[in-house]
Protein backbone atom coordinates (compact mmCIF):
# COMPACT_ATOMS: atom_id res chain seq x y z
CA UNK A 1 0.00 0.00 0.00
CA UNK A 2 2.86 2.31 1.12
CA UNK A 3 4.65 1.60 -2.37
CA UNK A 4 1.19 2.48 -4.11
CA UNK A 5 0.72 5.72 -2.71
CA UNK A 6 4.33 6.73 -3.50
CA UNK A 7 4.14 5.62 -7.18
CA UNK A 8 1.08 7.57 -6.86
CA UNK A 9 2.56 10.79 -5.70
CA UNK A 10 5.29 10.43 -7.73
CA UNK A 11 3.60 10.34 -11.23
CA UNK A 12 0.90 12.98 -10.40
CA UNK A 13 4.04 15.32 -9.65
CA UNK A 14 5.50 14.64 -13.06
CA UNK A 15 2.04 14.89 -14.42
CA UNK A 16 1.60 18.08 -13.37
CA UNK A 17 4.99 19.92 -13.54
CA UNK A 18 5.62 18.76 -17.17
CA UNK A 19 1.76 19.92 -18.25
CA UNK A 20 3.11 23.42 -16.72
CA UNK A 21 5.79 22.53 -18.88
CA UNK A 22 3.73 22.00 -22.23
CA UNK A 23 2.04 25.57 -21.63
CA UNK A 24 4.86 27.67 -19.94
CA UNK A 25 7.62 26.37 -22.63
CA UNK A 26 8.93 28.80 -25.41
CA UNK A 27 10.26 26.69 -27.64
CA UNK A 28 6.70 24.40 -29.53
CA UNK A 29 8.95 21.02 -29.65
CA UNK A 30 9.71 20.87 -26.10
CA UNK A 31 6.06 21.42 -25.46
CA UNK A 32 4.93 18.85 -27.21
CA UNK A 33 7.95 16.12 -25.66
CA UNK A 34 6.17 17.39 -22.35
CA UNK A 35 3.04 16.39 -23.76
CA UNK A 36 4.69 13.22 -24.20
CA UNK A 37 5.85 12.83 -20.79
CA UNK A 38 2.15 13.72 -19.43
CA UNK A 39 0.55 10.86 -21.26
CA UNK A 40 2.48 8.23 -20.30
CA UNK A 41 2.63 9.47 -16.45
CA UNK A 42 -1.45 9.33 -17.07
CA UNK A 43 -0.63 6.30 -18.39
CA UNK A 44 1.08 4.92 -15.30
CA UNK A 45 -1.92 6.36 -12.75
CA UNK A 46 -4.15 4.46 -15.01
CA UNK A 47 -2.29 1.08 -14.03
CA UNK A 48 -2.55 1.88 -10.47
CA UNK A 49 -6.35 2.73 -10.74
CA UNK A 50 -6.57 -1.04 -12.53
CA UNK A 51 -7.34 0.64 -15.95
CA UNK A 52 -4.49 -0.85 -17.93
CA UNK A 53 -6.75 -1.10 -21.13
CA UNK A 54 -7.00 2.53 -20.93
CA UNK A 55 -3.30 2.87 -20.53
CA UNK A 56 -2.20 0.77 -23.13
CA UNK A 57 -5.32 2.97 -25.44
CA UNK A 58 -3.53 6.52 -24.41
CA UNK A 59 0.25 5.32 -24.99
CA UNK A 60 -0.98 3.72 -28.26
CA UNK A 61 -3.05 6.47 -29.63
CA UNK A 62 -1.72 10.03 -28.26
CA UNK A 63 1.76 8.94 -27.71
CA UNK A 64 1.89 6.90 -30.75
CA UNK A 65 -0.15 8.82 -32.98
CA UNK A 66 -1.00 12.33 -31.93
CA UNK A 67 1.68 13.54 -30.06
CA UNK A 68 4.44 12.39 -32.38
CA UNK A 69 2.12 13.70 -35.31
CA UNK A 70 2.30 16.78 -33.88
CA UNK A 71 6.05 16.62 -32.78
CA UNK A 72 6.51 15.89 -37.09
CA UNK A 73 4.15 19.10 -37.69
CA UNK A 74 6.07 21.31 -35.33
CA UNK A 75 9.34 20.54 -36.56
CA UNK A 76 8.36 20.70 -40.56
CA UNK A 77 6.66 23.71 -40.74
CA UNK A 78 8.13 27.20 -40.55
CA UNK A 79 5.89 28.88 -38.26
CA UNK A 80 6.84 32.15 -37.22
CA UNK A 81 5.44 31.59 -33.54
CA UNK A 82 6.53 35.20 -32.83
CA UNK A 83 4.00 36.86 -34.83
CA UNK A 84 1.20 34.44 -33.80
CA UNK A 85 1.97 35.55 -29.86
CA UNK A 86 2.24 40.03 -30.86
CA UNK A 87 -1.79 39.78 -30.87
CA UNK A 88 -2.35 37.39 -27.90
CA UNK A 89 -1.89 40.41 -25.20
CA UNK A 90 -5.49 42.04 -26.71
CA UNK A 91 -7.10 38.43 -25.12
CA UNK A 92 -6.05 38.55 -21.85
CA UNK A 93 -9.17 40.31 -20.61
CA UNK A 94 -11.44 37.58 -21.83
CA UNK A 95 -8.61 34.50 -20.97
CA UNK A 96 -8.91 35.81 -17.22
CA UNK A 97 -12.60 35.90 -17.07
CA UNK A 98 -13.04 32.58 -18.82
CA UNK A 99 -10.33 31.07 -16.18
CA UNK A 100 -11.98 32.74 -12.85
CA UNK A 101 -15.17 30.90 -14.27
CA UNK A 102 -13.26 27.51 -14.49
CA UNK A 103 -11.72 28.23 -11.58
CA UNK A 104 -15.15 29.13 -9.63
CA UNK A 105 -16.61 25.74 -10.93
CA UNK A 106 -13.99 23.33 -10.21
CA UNK A 107 -14.54 25.08 -6.46
CA UNK A 108 -17.54 24.47 -6.33
CA UNK A 109 -17.61 20.87 -7.56
CA UNK A 110 -14.89 20.24 -4.93
CA UNK A 111 -16.82 21.75 -1.74
CA UNK A 112 -20.09 21.06 -2.75
CA UNK A 113 -19.57 17.16 -4.20
CA UNK A 114 -20.71 13.65 -1.25
CA UNK A 115 -20.13 10.86 -2.34
CA UNK A 116 -22.32 8.04 -1.37
CA UNK A 117 -22.06 6.06 1.57
CA UNK A 118 -22.76 2.90 0.04
CA UNK A 119 -22.53 2.44 -3.70
CA UNK A 120 -25.84 0.93 -5.41
CA UNK A 121 -25.69 -2.42 -6.33
CA UNK A 122 -25.95 -2.15 -9.61
CA UNK A 123 -22.38 -0.29 -10.00
CA UNK A 124 -20.71 -3.07 -7.46
CA UNK A 125 -21.94 -5.88 -9.56
CA UNK A 126 -21.26 -3.84 -13.07
CA UNK A 127 -17.55 -5.88 -13.66
CA UNK A 128 -18.05 -9.07 -11.93
CA UNK A 129 -14.55 -10.60 -10.55
CA UNK A 130 -13.96 -12.99 -12.47
CA UNK A 131 -13.97 -10.56 -16.04
CA UNK A 132 -11.02 -8.38 -16.48
CA UNK A 133 -10.98 -4.20 -17.29
CA UNK A 134 -10.77 -5.04 -21.23
CA UNK A 135 -13.58 -7.90 -21.15
CA UNK A 136 -15.70 -6.12 -19.52
CA UNK A 137 -14.79 -2.98 -21.01
CA UNK A 138 -15.73 -4.37 -24.19
CA UNK A 139 -18.96 -6.28 -23.54
CA UNK A 140 -20.16 -2.75 -22.26
CA UNK A 141 -19.56 -1.04 -25.52
CA UNK A 142 -20.84 -4.01 -28.14
CA UNK A 143 -23.99 -4.86 -25.86
CA UNK A 144 -25.17 -2.05 -24.51
CA UNK A 145 -23.78 0.36 -26.46
CA UNK A 146 -23.04 -0.83 -29.66
CA UNK A 147 -25.35 1.53 -31.78
CA UNK A 148 -23.70 4.71 -29.61
CA UNK A 149 -20.52 3.17 -30.52
CA UNK A 150 -21.08 3.00 -34.38
CA UNK A 151 -22.53 6.59 -34.13
CA UNK A 152 -19.62 7.96 -33.05
CA UNK A 153 -17.54 6.36 -35.80
CA UNK A 154 -19.36 7.48 -38.38
CA UNK A 155 -18.92 11.03 -36.56
CA UNK A 156 -15.35 11.10 -36.95
CA UNK A 157 -15.64 9.14 -40.15
CA UNK A 158 -17.52 12.58 -41.28
CA UNK A 159 -14.88 14.38 -39.66
CA UNK A 160 -11.94 13.18 -41.45
CA UNK A 161 -13.88 13.43 -45.18
CA UNK A 162 -15.12 17.50 -43.69
CA UNK A 163 -11.39 18.09 -42.83
CA UNK A 164 -10.31 16.67 -45.98
CA UNK A 165 -12.89 18.47 -48.37
CA UNK A 166 -11.88 21.54 -46.08
CA UNK A 167 -7.98 21.66 -46.92
CA UNK A 168 -8.25 20.43 -50.61
CA UNK A 169 -7.08 22.95 -52.84
CA UNK A 170 -7.46 23.55 -56.66
CA UNK A 171 -4.72 25.36 -58.40
CA UNK A 172 -4.61 26.98 -61.74
CA UNK A 173 -1.73 25.49 -63.40
CA UNK A 174 -0.64 22.47 -61.96
CA UNK A 175 0.22 19.85 -64.10
CA UNK A 176 -1.66 16.28 -62.53
CA UNK A 177 -2.45 12.86 -63.47
CA UNK A 178 -5.90 12.05 -64.99
CA UNK A 179 -6.70 7.82 -64.76
CA UNK A 180 -9.89 8.18 -66.64
CA UNK A 181 -8.60 10.44 -69.51
CA UNK A 182 -5.49 8.51 -69.97
CA UNK A 183 -7.95 5.37 -69.82
CA UNK A 184 -10.21 7.27 -72.83
CA UNK A 185 -7.93 7.89 -75.02
CA UNK A 186 -8.06 7.54 -78.67
CA UNK A 187 -5.53 7.14 -81.24
CA UNK A 188 -7.26 9.67 -83.26
CA UNK A 189 -6.74 11.83 -80.03
CA UNK A 190 -3.01 12.22 -79.93
CA UNK A 191 -1.42 10.61 -83.04
CA UNK A 192 -1.19 12.88 -86.41
CA UNK A 193 -0.90 11.46 -89.73
CA UNK A 194 0.78 13.81 -92.06
CA UNK A 195 1.16 12.49 -95.84
CA UNK A 196 4.70 14.35 -96.36
CA UNK A 197 5.51 14.48 -100.24
CA UNK A 198 8.92 14.23 -101.58
CA UNK A 199 10.73 17.41 -100.93
CA UNK A 200 8.22 18.98 -98.73
CA UNK A 201 9.96 17.56 -95.44
CA UNK A 202 11.34 19.80 -92.99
Amino acid sequence: MLLQAIAFYLFSAVLIASAVMVIAGRNPVHSVLFLILTFFNAAALFVLLGAEFLAMILVIVYVGAVAVLFLFVVMMLDVDFAELKRGTLQYIPVSLVVGGILVAELLFAATAWRFASAAPQSLASANPAHLTNTEALGRILYTNYAYYFQVAGLILLVAMIGAIVLTLRTRAGVRKQSVRAQVRRYASDTLVVVDVKPGQGA
